[in-house]
């Protein structure tokens, strides 16, 4: 079915359907490691500190943390505080864009439509003042951006390649963009992302694609919070990482009740827990599988 239209998608580099074979990836990241666990809404440098000294405690390694309320709503002064405990801990930082549709002045957003507009930019004036968040995030030391709009990116890769920004960036695109097709995932990639988060609720077949397609990796939620979704996919995890290495499991917000919120250390710590529970879920279905260890090269860590 759909023979003719299916043909030329192979011709575009696209894959002709999701792959209902789930082919093991080939692919890994520059340290040869298949994954990488992530934690995102880490929105205090408090929950940060406590998430990373209960993942010594508990013998894991966090490769990425993601701070996701927005770095123009912190003072430099804890901006700096998260660089610090990054550089100290030999983790991935990514601070993302402030400026986004949900805190601007648009009645859109309000509506029943307005959750298409996600956490995009409207206007010039935004996008202006989003690469000046950029470069602020960028003084501090930090080297890793979640960017949660498409025009955006192709202007921060433009900065980066320009020299106006450090070329060491990362730019992130945030699974609030929206995006979970590998046609999609394809112009991500040419826009300049480092790294690409699908929708959260991609089936194996579906992640399996999108690893057809790109190089990058490709950062997949395990659990996430009720406000969206509420899924939890731990054991699922194992063949996440198989069929789309390389990859970032991003993992722990199941234990708060949406995304943006202000997070404490307490949720730091419980965080961690559900990243040890991820890791175990790896180790015991798909034990051949490696990950990377604190601080390699190709890491976003702030300098």
């Amino acid at each position: 079915m759909f023979d003719k239209t299916r043909a030329f998608m192979k011709k575009l580099g696209l894959p002709e359907g999701d792959l209902y074979d789930l082919p093991t990836s080939t692919k890994k990241f520059p340290d040869g490691a298949d994954y990488r666990l992530e934690v995102p809404t880490i929105n205090s440098a408090e929950a940060m500190k406590a998430l990373l000294e209960e993942a010594e405690k508990l013998g894991i390694t966090i490769n990425r943390v993601d701070e996701t309320y927005g770095s123009f709503r912190h003072t430099l002064a804890e901006l700096k505080e998260y660089v610090a405990i990054a550089k100290h801990y030999k983790v991935e930082l990514n601070l993302s864009v402030g400026p986004r549709a949900t805190y601007d002045t648009s009645a859109t957003r309000l509506s029943q439509q307005g959750v298409r507009i996600g956490y995009r930019l409207r206007g010039m004036e935004q996008v202006v003042r989003a690469v000046e968040d950029v470069k602020r995030i960028a003084e501090v030391g930090c080297r890793g951006v979640l960017v949660y709009d498409e025009g955006l990116l192709w202007v921060l890769n433009e900065l980066r390649k320009a020299g106006e920004l450090p070329k060491n960036m990362h730019f992130k695109c945030s699974a609030h963009v929206g995006h979970g097709n590998p046609a999609s995932f394809k112009m991500l990639q040419d826009l300049g992302a480092n790294s690409i988060n699908p929708v959260r609720d991609l089936t194996l077949p579906m992640i399996a694609a999108l690893r057809a397609t790109v190089d990058v990796p490709i950062d997949v939620h395990t659990d996430n919070p009720p406000g969206s979704g509420g899924f939890i996919r731990v054991y699922e995890a194992p063949e996440m990482v198989r069929v789309g290495a390389p990859i970032h499991l991003k993992t722990g917000n199941s234990v708060i009740s949406a995304h943006g919120e202000l997070t404490t250390a307490q949720n730091g710590r419980d965080m961690a827990k559900q990243a040890a529970i991820v890791k175990e879920m790896v180790e015991r279905y798909y034990p051949q599988a490696v990950q990377s260890k604190a601080g390699t090269d190709d890491m976003a860590i702030p300098e």
